[in-house]
């Protein structure tokens, strides 16, 4: 299958998994802009669908992405994630201006990132290949699907270390940290 085709597919499920879709409503509602939900929640949503999970796996949280070079505060960020936590308290809410992660990812994770260009090429730094994918919900309703990676592993099952931007260490404790065989005993997961 092609990206277009797998984007529609994802859109799709996107689409069928209540809880996301209350997550991208309460997150749209925010005005954010380049503003999407991602990661974990978009991986969860598709491997819970793809491999017949009767209900939704475990989700620490639901990660909101943006991008606006004209205010890099975290407490802006912090703000946001407290109103959502009004909005819509079922979920733990993680947000973060994606403009300004650079100010904070070494102390965080111990290694530098140059200054991002936008949400897509945040999205492209993320970790894992199939954790590299974000939705979003339009003002019409329709779901846009942000995948720079690509969507093959996501649908594969693949776990597989973005290599230009995760060091092996990093990659591995993840990998040990979200138990992904114990969850999802089908996927397959690339050592290095």
């Amino acid at each position: 299958m092609n990206d277009t085709t797998l984007e529609g597919k994802l859109a799709g499920i996107v689409a069928a998994t209540p809880w996301l879709m209350r997550a991208l409503v309460a997150a749209r509602a925010l005005g954010l802009p380049q503003w999407c939900v991602g990661a974990g929640a978009v991986r969860n949503a598709a491997w819970d669908a793809l491999y017949g999970l009767g209900r939704p796996s475990a989700l620490s949280d639901v990660d909101v992405a943006f991008f606006d070079p004209s205010d890099l505060s975290t407490a802006r960020d912090r703000a946001l994630e407290e109103r959502l936590q009004r909005d819509a308290p079922e979920f733990s809410w993680d947000v973060n201006n994606q403009a300004g992660v650079h100010l904070w990812t070494k102390d965080a994770f111990g290694h530098p990132v140059e200054p991002l260009v936008s949400v897509e090429d945040a999205i492209a730094s993320w970790p894992e290949t199939a954790t590299a994918v974000a939705a979003r919900l339009r003002d019409d309703d329709t779901i846009q699907i942000i995948a720079p990676l690509g969507l093959i592993d996501l649908f594969d099952g693949v776990i597989r270390r973005n290599a230009p931007r995760v060091g092996v260490e990093t990659y591995r404790r993840r990998v040990a940290q979200k138990r992904y065989a114990e969850r999802w005993p089908k996927i397959r997961i690339i050592a290095e």
